[in-house]
C-alpha cells in the first residue's frame, strides 16, 4: 500500500523560487555598486543550496523517517484487514443471513476507518513539511537580507537549471557557496546549542 511521499526537495524548490518565476526589468539600475567591484544584482543557485543545506537535509531525512513509519503502520494495519476478508470469504458461506450483514458492515466500517487514517497521516504529514518549508524559507530570506544590507546588494534572484528565467549570468555574481557556508555555520551553532541545552535537563 503506497501512501505517503515526500515531495520535500519540489516543494523547497517551488518555495524558493516562487517569487521570482520571471525576470525582473533591470533597465536603467547599475549592475554594479559605485566602487565597481560588487555586484548590484546576485543570484542563487537553489539546487545546490538544497543540496548543501544541512538544516535542509535533516528535515528531509526525519520527515522522510516519519512518512516511512506511517507507511509501515498503515500497510500493517491494511494486510489484517485484508486477512479478515479473506477469512470472511472463506467463511462466510456457513453463516447466517443476519450473520453475513453484520459481518459485511463491520469490515465496510474498518475499511472506511482504514481509508480516514489514510487521509488524516498525509494530511499531518504535509502540514509539517509546509510548516518546515516555511522555516526553511524563512532562514535564507533572512540570512539574504543582512547579507544584502552589508554588500549593498539591490536584488538577489534565484536560479535552477531548466526552471530558471535566468538563462545565463557571470559566475562571478553567484553567492550561492557563501550563502551555503553562511547558512550552515549558523545551523551548526544552533544545533550545538540544542545539544548543550538538551545534555543540561
Amino acid at each position: 500500500m503506497k501512501v505517503l511521499k515526500i515531495s520535500l526537495g519540489l516543494a523547497m524548490a517551488a518555495s524558493f523560487l516562487g517569487a521570482c518565476t520571471e525576470a525582473p526589468k533591470v533597465e536603467g539600475v547599475n549592475t554594479t555598486s559605485e566602487a565597481g567591484t560588487t555586484p548590484d544584482i546576485v543570484y542563487v543557485n537553489s539546487d545546490s543550496l538544497l543540496t548543501n543545506y544541512e538544516y535542509f537535509k535533516d528535515v528531509r531525512t526525519r520527515l522522510q523517517g516519519k512518512g516511512q513509519k506511517a507507511e509501515q503502520n498503515l500497510r500493517s494495519q491494511a494486510e489484517a484487514f485484508q486477512k479478515e476478508v479473506e477469512r470472511y470469504q472463506q467463511t462466510g458461506q456457513n453463516m447466517s443471513a443476519q450473520q453475513r450483514a453484520q459481518t459485511e458492515q463491520r469490515l465496510q466500517q474498518k475499511q472506511q476507518q482504514l481509508q480516514q487514517l489514510q487521509q488524516s497521516a498525509g494530511n499531518d504529514l504535509a502540514g509539517e513539511e509546509s510548516e518546515e518549508m516555511k522555516k526553511i524559507y524563512d532562514r535564507v530570506e533572512e540570512y539574504l537580507k543582512k547579507l544584502s544590507e552589508e554588500k549593498g546588494y539591490e536584488m538577489v534572484l534565484t536560479y535552477s537549471r531548466g526552471n530558471s528565467a535566468i538563462l545565463y549570468s557571470d559566475p562571478s555574481r553567484d553567492i550561492t557557496t557563501e550563502v551555503v557556508n553562511a547558512l550552515n555555520e549558523a545551523y551548526t551553532t544552533e544545533k550545538a546549542a540544542a545539544d548543550t541545552t538538551a545534555t543540561k535537563k
